[in-house]
């Protein structure tokens, strides 16, 4: 499995008086099995990007490919391709409809034409890889917490068994337990299933815990693409763009600065630890 993009432009209100340019030349491609998180700030075109990927939205200009396929032909089936990569919007129990949770859950399989056995399997197989407690199943979805509305949207996506799933800011406005329950569930996803996981974020911190590999957009290009600790290396870059690097970065080079030989590339706290442990025993 792989995704690719190949010199994809993409316009809000093209050929209006309110067209605006949201991508310009994007190139990417991103292989079976990456955790692969995109970061960039308001406005840099990343959750445009994770339209595009499921065919939510068509390039303006520039190519799509999904497993070796213009997902632009005029055969191709979006509707299966949106069984494939499973988008998780920013905010996904503002989805959420359905008189109980399971009948939520059930919507996207039977949407894609799966029997009412198969649906019902999937989603029972959704709901508990998610953690959501029974008692909640056939309950309305607007009674459970803020949380477990997250966890009730995401197993809605999961249900339709996609071999990528994409998450646009998936721990938006939580609180800190909520978010550590959500990037416990997405690495456990990731580690149960080996999918491939794109996450898209503006907190450095969430990326540089999680993933593999990061790609910063910026005005609708991308910036940087590589691994976090070469990524991270070029703060100066990040902060030019409107971003920054994690705080062990910074923290990493003022030590370096000071004659401590410490690691340059850590990126997250636990890094930075063994690291100056590892310096000063």
């Amino acid at each position: 499995m792989s995704i690719i993009l190949n010199k994809v432009y993409y316009s809000y209100e093209e050929k209006t008086a309110f067209e605006a340019q949201a991508l310009k030349n994007v190139s990417l491609t991103i292989e079976d099995g990456e955790f692969v998180g995109i970061i960039g700030h308001t406005g840099s075109g990343k959750s445009t990007l994770a339209q595009l990927l499921n065919g939510l939205l068509c390039a303006t200009s520039g190519g799509v490919y999904y497993n070796g396929r213009d997902i632009y032909e005029s055969d191709y089936d979006k509707k299966e391709l949106r069984g494939k990569v499973g988008l998780v919007f920013q905010y996904p129990e503002h989805q959420l409809f359905g008189t109980t949770v399971f009948e939520d859950v059930c919507y996207g399989p039977q949407n894609l034409g799966y029997s009412q056995k198969e649906t019902q399997l999937r989603a029972f197989g959704a709901l508990r890889s998610v953690g959501l407690p029974e008692t909640c199943w056939y309950h309305s979805p607007f009674a459970l917490s803020g949380g477990q509305k997250r966890l009730a949207a995401i197993a809605g996506v999961l249900a339709m068994g996609p071999e990528v799933l994409v998450l646009d800011e998936p721990a938006a406005g939580l609180d800190p337990k909520g978010r550590d329950e959500i990037f416990g569930l997405i690495g456990k996803i990731k580690e149960e299933s080996n999918r491939t996981v794109i996450l898209i974020s503006h907190s450095m911190e969430d990326v540089a815990d999680h993933v593999g590999r990061i790609v910063v957009m910026d005005h609708g290009s991308v910036l940087l693409d590589g691994a976090p600790g070469e990524v991270f290396l070029r703060y100066k870059e990040l902060e030019r763009a409107g971003l920054a690097a994690p705080e062990a970065v910074y923290l990493m080079r003022d030590l370096r600065e000071r004659g401590f030989l410490v690691n340059e590339k850590a990126t997250t706290l636990a890094e930075a630890k063994a690291s100056i442990l590892e310096a000063f025993s």
